[in-house]
């Protein structure tokens, strides 16, 4: 095999590696569970990208979380 094949096969594995990890990755300020402390707001909204309902939740701080509709806050 050339280095040329090489290149791409390597690229290509690269690649398929970035979309397998994106679906165990979240995105910024989204947690699996809301957290104990953290109040839930009326906000909920559709995500566009993966069109999940997400609820908002502010913790203490007044920082924000996104957290998808139904999950209830961890013990």
């Amino acid at each position: 095999m050339n280095a040329l094949a090489l290149l791409w096969i390597s690229l290509a594995a690269v690649f398929i590696g970035f979309i397998v990890a994106s679906f165990f990755l979240r995105r910024h300020r989204e947690s699996a569970v809301a957290e104990a402390g953290w109040t839930s707001t009326s906000e909920v909204f559709i995500d566009p990208s993966t069109n999940r309902q997400m609820r908002v939740w502010v913790d203490e701080a007044g920082e924000r979380h996104y957290v998808v509709e139904g999950r209830q806050p961890s013990s």
